[in-house]
């Protein structure tokens, strides 16, 4: 049987920093059945795809592989019932996670006992979904005695009293299933934890459930399922959280880790010199050596590293080097530019001030608005904390669904005037320069609108100058949450001259990255400092 130890109560504690034991309880380890499960999957599941494929040659599992089926089936209660019902199989691409999702799917067709299971593989997409779906159907036909039992559909699976289906979350509702099964493949690639969290509490009325996340790591981000139950699974496998009934496979290098070294790529990798060929790693780290814009990409995906961002901009910790305890009341009188972002409708407005101090600091004060409605529904599709956010008095709400020009401009004049700012210009995106709000303060109010264009021309220059204010610690923040959310919200083109703030993802804000970027360099330029910066390199706003 593969190449196991010969005992399965070894082979079960070879997940790494993980013990089965040690939070058993009264559950029993029934290592005949383990066996019996090991034995149908390399018996029955063949491979599907690739040179293997091409003879059926039968799945053999590498040994953490038999660890964790051996440990999700062969574990019981003490009436029973399954001791594991939710698992994480945290591995890098090229694992084999698609083909051991399959083999789940198959013992659960023909193994499990539960009368009327329902089977689910789901992904965020529905090309990713359909992958495991014709995998299982692969391993259907290549073995007779599976086939003759199962019919066949285009969307399902049917065995006796059980079916299978693939889902994604592209697809609408997802309510009203009695999952007995669900594998959860590339959980990172979901951007809402909505078809998880629906499968999951859908298991509620069967009384041996299990749902496996199998997944690569994700980037750092807000509202990310992938990194919550990472996190989770973490707690469990070093005993932070008692819960006996969580298996946590966890392969991964550490932050600190040389990932330049192959020793780093075994340790992330269980099916290095099987499905993950070493000259392939090698070229991959050569690449992300070679171009540090993919270095992040490297780690992520092949050393399970969980990344700042795909390409990021500023990092959390030189941006949090920043902070310091500045107020908005200590610039009553002095000169000041700022930056303005704002929303045609119902998305994020920000506000920007830049008050540059005679010690060579430039102080930056955030202020933002958003729809009510549009809070509400991004908080509850996303997870991210707009209403504690808003009690903190960091963003406004503005009743409705779309933003209100008239309480945009009364707010700004309320900021300005409070604090007595000289307010030298405004910079707001050329084509909004006509909106209302931004005619109002150039006309009633006189200030000066600059209309800052948005492309790379207009952006990368201030987007260079406030880096290079950040690296250096002159530009001063007070640690709005908002903001730094932003940031590490906002990514860039790799290269010097091809950086300016972009978002990672469609659904992600950088409007306060943005409107900071235009403030620093207008004030940059009021200054005296940004001028030359800008007729040197022939750059126009």
């Amino acid at each position: 049987m593969g190449k196991a130890a010969t005992n399965l109560l070894d082979t079960i504690r070879i997940l790494p920093g993980y013990d089965p034991y040690d939070q058993a309880g009264e559950c029993v380890f029934d290592a005949d059945y383990a066996r019996y499960i090991l034995e149908f999957v390399e018996k029955c599941c063949t491979h599907v795809k690739g040179e293997k494929a091409r003879n059926r040659e039968p799945l053999i599992l590498e040994p953490w592989q038999q660890a964790v089926f051996a440990n999700l089936w062969g574990w019981h209660k003490p009436d029973g019932s399954r001791r594991y019902r939710e698992a994480m199989v945290f591995i890098p691409r090229g694992n084999s996670k698609t083909t051991m999702a399959a083999a789940m799917v198959c013992v659960g067709l023909y193994l499990d006992d539960e009368p009327g299971a329902e089977l689910y593989s789901s992904a965020a997409e529905r090309d990713q979904a359909r992958l495991c779906f014709d995998v299982v159907t692969g391993m259907i036909r290549n073995e007779p005695m599976m086939e003759r039992r199962a019919n066949l559909y285009k969307y399902s699976i049917v065995v006796g009293d059980k079916s299978y289906k693939a889902l994604s979350a592209e697809a609408g509702s997802k309510h009203g299933f009695s999952p007995q099964l669900v594998v959860n493949d590339e959980l990172h690639a979901h951007k809402s934890p909505e078809l998880t969290e629906v499968l999951m509490t859908g298991t509620l009325k069967r009384t041996s459930p299990l749902v496996v996340h199998l997944t690569t790591s994700d980037y750092e981000r807000e509202g990310s399922i992938c990194n919550d139950k990472h996190d989770y699974a973490t707690k469990v496998r070093d005993g932070v959280i008692d819960d006996p009934a969580f298996l946590p496979v966890i392969y991964e290098a550490g932050k600190e880790d040389d990932w330049l070294s192959p020793d780093v790529w075994a340790k992330a990798n269980p099916n290095l010199h099987v499905s993950v060929p070493l000259d392939y790693l090698q070229r991959e780290c050569n690449r992300a050596r070679e171009d540090p814009s993919y270095e992040n990409t490297f780690k992520r995906l092949h050393l399970n590293i969980r990344t700042e961002s795909v390409s990021r901009w500023i990092t959390t910790e030189k941006w949090d080097a920043c902070v310091a305890a500045i107020s908005l009341s200590d610039c009553e009188g002095m000169s000041c530019w700022c930056g303005f972002d704002i929303a045609s409708t119902e998305d994020f407005n920000a506000f920007v001030i830049a008050v540059p101090q005679e010690n060579g600091e430039t102080w930056i004060f955030p202020f933002f608005w958003v729809p009510e409605a549009t809070a509400r529904r991004r908080e509850q599709e996303r997870r991210i904390p707009y209403d504690a956010w808003a009690r903190a008095g960091l963003l406004t709400l503005m009743e409705g669904n779309c933003t209100d020009p008239a309480r945009l401009h009364k707010d700004v004049m309320d900021i300005i005037n409070r604090h007595k700012l000289n307010v030298y210009q405004i910079a707001c995106d050329r084509a909004f320069q006509g909106l209302d709000v931004i005619q109002r303060l150039d006309v009633d109010e006189g200030i000066e609108v600059f209309a800052h264009g948005q492309g790379s021309m207009g952006m990368i220059p201030p987007t260079k100058m406030t880096k290079t204010a950040i690296f250096n610690k002159t530009l001063k923040h007070d640690g709005n949450k908002v903001l730094r959310w932003m940031i590490a919200n906002t990514v860039v083109h790799p290269g010097e001259w091809r950086e300016y703030p972009m978002k990672g993802k469609s659904a992600d804000k950088i409007d306060g990255v943005v409107a900071m970027v235009m403030a620093v360099g207008l004030a940059a330029l009021g200054e005296g400092e940004g001028e030359s910066f800008y007729e040197n390199n022939e750059i126009e706003c």
